[in-house]
């Protein structure tokens, strides 16, 4: 499964423009055994339905997002560099002085800005701006430019994804390719009930793929497979911390977007303590994922979120633990096979 991770992030695909993941995991899901039906709505999800060994009694959805943080170009300059806005929740302080990859080609840029010598007192002390920041392509002027670049033009972190430290990986994207490897890797198995996977686009922008996904399916139950931010890290003490990395899988009750399934979030910690698996709980609400468009729609459908607690979340280098990996991995199946008769 990490090998999957590691393609998936490898790959380019911001809010708006997930064809190349859709595209890879479409070639993936045509290499599994089993009936299995594919297709990619009109807005981009990949929803595929896999049937299992019987027939279940409820209808379940597990959901993850294709989508990444990124930016796109709004304008060239006279002199080559390109202005741009984010897509996604980017932290400007994370972008300046990063590598990035621009265009359908690939083309290599620098986002930057005022050296700190040429700042003002005032600008020294705040963080930018993203609309005041350029991405340097080495275009000599803006005909140059519009040689290798156009307008509209995604661009996306350039980040190698590594192995490293006490059992860690880090890359871009995480946020949510991870969760659409746990996906795959569940679909390649030998399903105990037909179950539905989508792979969701725009999650980054506003929940818009699963908004439609959602209509699509129409399932009675959906389990969404996420990260969640892991500010486990110095000068953060007690729930500021929100969760942390090794703890287990993250079971939300509340996030800024969704109030969980009361009954599923009693369910999936119940089954993790039968099985073993460590979890853990937020500690503040905060944040939201694609349960937030889910729940609401098809006259309201019983949602739960699992998520991987991630540190340096929506940045080009973000971290999760491998062993959090697998037992998401695990308890999403497990909750799956017993939502699945409810």
């Amino acid at each position: 499964m990490l090998n999957k991770i590691e393609s998936l992030c490898k790959i380019s695909g911001i809010s708006g423009d997930e064809n190349r993941v859709a595209d890879y995991l479409t070639k993936q899901i045509a290499t599994f055994d089993g009936e299995i039906t594919v297709n990619v709505d009109k807005l981009g999800n990949v929803i595929a339905y896999k049937k299992g060994a019987e027939k279940p009694k409820n209808k379940v959805m597990l959901c993850a997002h294709m989508d990444e943080v990124g930016f796109i170009v709004t304008d060239i300059t006279d002199d080559g560099m390109l202005r741009f806005s984010a897509v996604g929740g980017i932290d400007s302080r994370v972008v300046i002085g990063r590598q990035v990859s621009v265009g359908e080609k690939g083309r290599i840029g620098v986002i930057g800005t005022k050296a700190i010598h040429m700042q003002s007192e005032k600008e020294r002390g705040t963080a930018p701006d993203i609309d005041d920041l350029f991405i340097d392509i080495g275009a000599k002027d803006r005909d140059d430019a519009l040689l290798h670049i156009g307008i509209g033009d995604s661009a996306v972190f350039v980040s190698e994804y590594a192995q490293f430290g006490d059992d860690r990986i880090k890359a871009k994207a995480l946020d949510d390719r991870a969760g659409c490897a746990i996906l795959l890797d569940i679909m390649a198995s030998n399903l105990l009930y037909d179950t539905y996977f989508v792979f969701t686009v725009q999650e980054e922008v506003g929940l818009r793929g699963a908004h439609t996904a959602s209509y699509t399916v129409q399932p009675d139950f959906a389990i969404v497979v996420e990260t969640t931010t892991a500010s486990d890290i110095p000068g953060v003490v007690g729930e500021k911390q929100v969760c942390k990395m090794g703890g287990g899988p993250v079971v939300s009750f509340m996030d800024r977007s969704t109030i969980y399934d009361r009954e599923l979030y009693n369910l999936a910690g119940q089954i993790a303590d039968e099985e073993g698996i460590p979890h853990q709980t937020k500690t503040m609400i905060a944040g939201g994922n694609d349960s937030g468009a889910i729940h609401t729609s098809v006259g309201g459908i019983r949602t739960i979120a699992v998520s991987m607690p991630c540190r340096y979340l929506h940045s080009p280098n973000s971290m999760l633990k491998t062993s959090d990996i697998m037992a998401t991995r695990t308890l999403v199946e497990k909750l799956n096979e017993r939502v699945a008769q409810l």
